[in-house]
């Protein structure tokens, strides 16, 4: 007896070019039958966790996802979800996410899974973040190029004091100590990065402090050159955004560079992935354009705004084949439920920016009064 399809699945399945139980990589294989059920109740929340419970399998599956992306599959089921998914759009648009209460939580969360996953998974820098890949052949060498151009755009010079929101497990803070002579401070949510990042600098003019973004204006206020954010935006919330481009203008000096590096969304858009929200990022949110220059207002002047999105799913494809690489020292300490997690962030993440959903933004701003003129930056072949 065959698997019985409900119309709705059938029905985008076939705009997709997908089909469950054909035999190539992209076709779904279902190992249980309630998985419908449950993607047609909870969305991309039930895709993911039946495919954690190993309720379905595919093989290429950034493929398949890229293709029901394509066809708008995750907006389309937004009209049967059931009251949990609609509680929690609800809250997502009402209820400030990001507030500071709730601030360490992606860090306690995801960030301080474990540093052996990240060591393993990501560049020698630990850079967890999109590489730029124009001249680049290897993770290590896309993630280089990119710091160059981030410290390019800045227009870092020997002696300048650089403030790295977000800075992760330090690896931009020591590049740009190392490479352009600056004296860096950097904050993190995680305990875990902290630590990390505290080795990685060590006898470098580098101060890593454990602290959200809202502390620092009664310290370092126009204490920094230049200020950097790189893969930390998402986690601010549309309810801060006023508020934390006011963070940055008070600590940045009236002649300074900011460079915020952030995902972006693109049109259509949705509301947050519950499946991304619970396992992932919790209290996540992608800005669009409209909401950027919207919380801008007469905080800062965009002097410069570079889109390579199409270079996340090149970065997303080198982390998952040094996960699966690593995978079998991992397993045992991890087990097979948060392998198959990973495996599924990673692939919704190819598809997320093969389908054209999202964008990657480097924008540079400055101080509405600044007087020297910004000359745009693009990285040069080296």
């Amino acid at each position: 007896m065959g698997v019985k399809i409900p119309p709705l699945v059938a029905d985008l399945c076939a705009e997709a070019d997908v089909k469950i139980g054909g035999d190539r990589p992209w076709d779904i294989h279902i190992n249980n039958e309630r998985t419908f059920a449950r993607v047609i109740g909870d969305g991309s929340l039930g895709f993911g966790e039946t495919y954690m419970d190993e309720w379905w399998d595919c093989e290429a599956m950034d493929d398949m996802l890229s293709r029901l992306l394509s066809v708008e599959a995750d907006i389309r089921i937004l009209r049967h979800l059931n009251f949990a998914n609609l509680l929690f759009i609800l809250q997502s648009t009402f209820t400030n996410m990001q507030s500071v209460r709730r601030a360490y939580q992606v860090g306690e969360q995801h960030y301080d899974i474990g540093n052996d996953v990240f060591a393993a998974m990501l560049d020698p820098r630990m850079i967890y973040s999109c590489g730029y890949w124009e001249y680049a052949n290897s993770l290590a060498k896309a993630q280089d190029d990119k710091l160059h151009m981030i410290c390019q755009k800045l227009e870092l010079t020997s002696g300048e004091h650089l403030l790295d929101i977000g800075c992760g497990w330090g690896g931009l803070a020591a590049f740009a100590a190392e490479n352009y002579g600056v004296e860096v401070t950097g904050i993190t949510i995680s305990r875990e990065q902290k630590a990390i990042a505290e080795q990685k600098c060590a006898n470098l003019p580098v101060d890593i402090q454990l602290t959200d973004y809202r502390s620092l204006v009664d310290t370092y206020e126009r204490a920094f050159d230049k200020i950097v954010s790189v893969g930390m935006f998402e986690h601010v919330g549309p309810k801060n955004y006023t508020a934390y481009f006011d963070v940055v203008k008070q600590l940045l000096k009236p002649e300074g560079l900011f460079l915020l590096h952030t995902i972006g969304k693109l049109p259509p858009e949705t509301s947050t992935n519950r499946w991304i929200n619970k396992y992932i990022f919790p209290n996540g949110h992608i800005p669009t354009t409209t909401e950027l220059v919207k919380h801008l207002g007469n905080h800062l002047r965009i002097e410069d705004w570079h889109n390579f999105g199409h270079d996340y799913d090149l970065t997303l494809q080198a982390w998952r084949k040094n996960f699966n690489g690593a995978w079998p020292f991992l397993a045992e300490k991890y087990g097979q439920r948060f392998g198959r997690m990973m495996q599924f962030y990673l692939a919704a993440s190819m598809a997320y920016f093969r389908a054209g959903n999202g964008a990657l933004w480097q924008l540079v701003m400055t101080p509405i009064d600044r007087q020297r003129i910004y000359r745009s930056v693009r990285l040069q072949p080296s």
